[in-house]
């Protein structure tokens, strides 16, 4: 006879472990409702250039306005939120899907870049976010003057 010893995370075991499963969907939805979870999170792209840091997000369908870029501690965030809405009325229905959902991505600055300088553009769906380096000049330990 084998003996095997009992694992309620186990797919060979005698019980699914419903406990755990039930501990696991509690504190999903505990996090929801604290606001852990977002309900749709951009794609994004970065790369570097040579004189700039680029950020690219794909936000389809928000405007401009629902969209708040901030640096605070170098920390740059990008948040907002998304409200589309599509109706479609014929003559024997009528069907309205609605996608709310707020986002937010934060991104650690490099050391050397133009804070006052960063710069945003949207088009086509897509946000674009500038960061400029400093330039070499800039970079140089600068002797100052007494008067």
């Amino acid at each position: 006879m084998l003996i095997r010893r009992y694992s309620p995370y186990s797919r060979t075991g005698t019980r699914l472990g419903i406990d755990a499963v039930n501990q696991l969907l509690n504190r999903i939805e505990e996090a929801q409702e604290e606001g852990f979870f977002s309900t749709f999170i951009p794609e994004v792209n970065t790369r570097e250039g040579e004189y700039a840091y680029h950020i690219e997000l794909d936000l389809p369908g928000i405007k401009k306005e629902d969209i708040e870029i901030t640096t605070e501690d170098n920390i740059l965030t990008i948040s907002g939120e998304r409200k589309l809405k599509d109706e479609a009325q014929e003559e024997d229905y009528y069907r309205v899907e609605s996608v709310y959902g707020k986002f937010s991505r934060s991104f650690t600055l490099p050391e050397k870049i133009d804070v006052e300088n960063i710069h945003a553009e949207s088009a086509d769906g897509v946000l674009e976010v500038v960061i400029p380096k400093l330039k070499e000049e800039d970079r140089q330990p600068k002797k100052i003057e007494i008067k």
